[in-house]
């Protein structure tokens, strides 16, 4: 591994790319489509925006999406796929990542995170620092588990959905897509699909 292409100039494009220096990267660079504007993130420079990334892709070893929404992370993942990239997963080296579970291309597991035996995270995902994943998850593309957030097992998470900060998600529940569940939330039973939920027990809010 060599170099590494960051889309998204940003705090959490500060995030990606320090993982990236601690696993081995030597050559990273930023991509914004605010580049007339941000020329650096902390010392690494800001080259250029979407259209130059993608006539460069065969320049790097790994190409990650470093943006916090969701449906933008995930819209983007499937560009560059079909741009022919290679995207692959950034864990973190103090994160735990079980051998007989698998991370999708364009993942990026940030520090202290653990997933547990026989999980699968889709692609694009951000497993936010500290936050924890237990066996048997299965977690589809463009899923944000925010820090400190803790899932026990079997729990399914549906398309860009964004799980708070410091929730707790109780064994077997299954979870759709496009759901936010808020900050500091337990979620004990199913949620559908674009629900926003928030409490202890988490129940839907009406945000019209």
């Amino acid at each position: 591994m060599n170099s590494c292409a960051i889309f998204g100039a940003s705090g959490h494009g500060m995030v990606v790319a320090e993982i990236a220096e601690l696993c081995g990267y030597s050559t990273i660079h930023f991509y914004d489509d605010r580049f007339d504007r941000i020329k650096f993130v902390n010392r690494l420079p800001v080259i250029g925006g979407w259209e130059l990334l993608i006539q460069s892709l065969t320049h790097y070893d790994n190409v990650i999406i470093a943006i916090g929404d969701n449906y933008i992370r995930s819209t983007k993942v499937s560009l560059l796929k079909e741009a022919g990239a290679t995207s692959m997963a950034l864990v973190h080296p103090s994160a735990i990542v079980s051998q007989y579970s698998k991370v999708g291309g364009g993942t990026v597991v940030m520090a202290n995170a653990v997933i547990n035996p026989n999980c699968t995270i889709g692609d694009g995902c951000i497993i936010n620092t500290s936050s924890s994943v237990d066996h048997d998850c299965f977690i589809n593309d463009g899923v944000h588990i925010s820090p400190g957030a803790n899932f026990a097992g079997g729990v399914s998470v549906g398309n860009n959905t964004w799980i708070g900060i410091g929730s707790s998600i109780k064994q077997n529940v299954d979870i759709g897509r496009n759901v936010i569940v808020g900050a500091g939330s337990t979620v004990l039973s199913n949620i559908a699909a674009n629900l926003t939920v928030i409490g202890s027990p988490a129940k839907p809010i009406d945000l019209e």
